[in-house]
Order: C-alpha cells, then sequence, then structure tokens
C-alpha cells in the first residue's frame, strides 16, 4: 500500500470537532476495509498556529483517500502520495 497525506484547512475548528472527525474517519476506514477497499488511517498532525491539519493514509489509491473524506466529510485541500520515514 502507499501512504498519502491528506492537507487541509480548518479555521475555527475545536478540539472537540478534530477529534470527533478522527473517531469517524477511524471507524470509516474499518467500514471500507471490511467491504473491499483496503485503507488505513495512521495518525494526523494539528497545527494551531494556523489552523491547518496533515492526516496520513496508507491505501491502494489515491481515489481511496478521497473517497472517505468525502464519506466523513472533512474537508480537504490537498492529498498527494508522500514517504513515511517513521523510525
Amino acid at each position: 500500500m502507499t501512504t498519502y497525506a491528506v492537507k487541509r484547512e480548518l479555521p475555527g475548528i475545536t478540539l472537540e470537532q478534530l477529534a470527533e472527525a478522527q473517531k469517524n474517519v477511524i471507524a470509516t476506514s474499518k467500514t471500507m476495509t471490511a467491504d473491499g477497499t483496503p485503507i488505513n488511517y495512521i495518525r494526523s498532525n494539528f497545527f494551531p498556529e494556523d489552523s491547518s491539519c496533515t492526516c496520513l493514509f496508507e491505501a491502494d489509491s489515491a481515489r481511496a483517500v478521497e473517497q472517505i473524506n468525502e464519506t466523513v466529510g472533512v474537508p480537504y485541500t490537498e492529498i498527494c502520495e508522500v514517504l513515511d520515514l517513521a523510525p
């Protein structure tokens, strides 16, 4: 699977709303995987200074990452392939 970064601009979002969105993404990724579209939510980084966020996913295609974000309804500005260099 390929790693994708989802870039977001989320002005005015509260930490509670952010936590709820994360919970929904995790649940939806499990449902999509069970339904035959493998996708794994890895983690998110929120930058409070400018209310931006980057979320990492593993998936077979960028389309699957688009689909999960559209299903959950979390806005995004860009989806791009990345190399996750975690130790």
